[in-house]
């Protein structure tokens, strides 16, 4: 029953109780205590005789003076006695009415002083299906989401102290080291913290990317592209990365206009990251095929590679930052963890979407995205 509901019925409630005591009280309380007054008041006036006929005349109306004064007396008594328990059947109802309403409120009040204070597991409980439960669910939401919130953000301050960690380390290890005269200060030497230096660089600019990407900051320049030139382009510039390591990669485009309205810059990014996971967890002699197919109003790429798979809990999770599968592999060898967030966000920003399938470990990964064909767009958009 919802709240308006519940309070009608309680006026109704309390309406129907006053109604009934005073019903009650005129029935039994008035009668009887008229016919008291009356008893009382014919035996103090009986027992005189020779009377005149004026003076029975006059009594007479005394009578029906006294009778009138009785009556009344009598139901106004009847009132004051049902005006009171009415009164007080009306303050109990209300007083219930009241704790049932103010005491979700109250919890309500308590529980957002908690969440300010930072304390975001408080959790009420709904003990109805009012305008009030559905408020406390959505409360319960609200601390939910900001206690996942509050607990990414810890993740990743500590995900990313630890990133920076690594590179800075080595860079501090072999200035000390030179330094001290224990490496020699050869151009190998340089060229390792130049490397530490770069990855360092890198990392800087994915997490400044990630971060626009998350703030909805991405700016965006849609235009008319043709996709399978794009992911050829994409992929004849990492091709050397993938014939050093021995990996096959393949690509197959279907039948028919492979154009799409999509900003080229994100979109070069989606396929380089894409392929760029697709070639670190794939190992040697393993192949990467590109394919792009029509699926209905959207252009869909799929890149397939005979990688180390991807278990059914790790599916969920390999678009959050810094989540990487293989945990033994180095941030040099495995990348920053970010490239596939940074690819989610700019595929969702161009009103795509973004997925991966795997049928377990060790039997490789297929990863999707879609983009919205510049055909179908345009039409729409008029």
């Amino acid at each position: 029953m919802k709240l308006a509901q519940r309070l009608f019925v309680s006026q109704l409630f309390t309406m129907a109780v006053g109604l009934a005591i005073l019903t009650i009280s005129t029935s039994l309380i008035a009668p009887a205590n008229f016919t008291d007054l009356m008893m009382h008041r014919g035996q103090s006036g009986r027992g005189m005789p020779g009377m005149q006929q004026g003076a029975m005349s006059q009594q007479m109306q005394t009578a029906d003076e006294e009778i009138d004064r009785s009556f009344r007396l009598a139901v106004n008594q009847a009132l004051l006695v049902a005006g009171i328990v009415v009164t007080c059947a009306a303050v109990v109802a209300s007083w219930l009415t009241s704790q049932r309403i103010v005491r979700p409120v109250r919890a309500l009040a308590e529980a957002s002083k908690e969440i300010a204070n930072g304390n975001y597991g408080r959790h009420i409980d709904a003990h109805s299906d009012d305008e009030l439960g559905e408020l406390t669910q959505s409360f319960n939401r609200m601390a939910q989401a900001l206690a996942e919130t509050e607990k990414m953000r810890r993740e990743l301050l500590a995900d990313v102290a630890h990133e920076l960690k690594t590179p800075l380390a080595s860079i501090t290890g072999y200035m000390e080291g030179l330094q001290d005269n224990l490496v020699p200060p050869t151009p190998e030497t340089f060229q390792l913290i130049h490397r530490e230096a770069s990855r360092l660089q890198r990392l800087v600019e994915d997490l400044q990317q990630l971060s626009r990407a998350e703030a909805g900051q991405v700016s965006l320049q849609p235009e008319v592209l043709d996709l399978s030139s794009l992911i050829r382009s994409v992929a004849e510039r990492l091709r050397p990365q993938f014939v050093e390591k021995g990996l096959g990669l393949h690509i197959e485009d279907s039948p028919g206009s492979m154009t799409v309205l999509a900003d080229r810059d994100r979109t070069e990014q989606v396929v380089v990251n894409v392929l760029g996971n697709a070639l670190q967890y794939t190992p040697p002699g393993g192949q990467v095929a590109v394919r792009l197919t029509r699926d209905r109003q959207m252009m869909r790429v799929s890149i397939q590679d005979t990688g180390i798979g991807l278990a059914q809990d790790e599916i969920q999770h390999v678009f959050q930052r810094f989540y990487r599968v293989d945990k033994s592999r180095s941030r040099s060898s495995g990348g920053s963890g970010i490239g596939l967030t940074i690819a989610r966000h700019f595929v969702e920003a161009q009103s795509g979407k973004i997925w991966a399938e795997s049928p377990g470990p060790g039997q490789g990964s297929t990863f999707f995205f879609t983009l919205p064909i510049a055909q179908s767009f345009t039409k729409t958009s008029q």
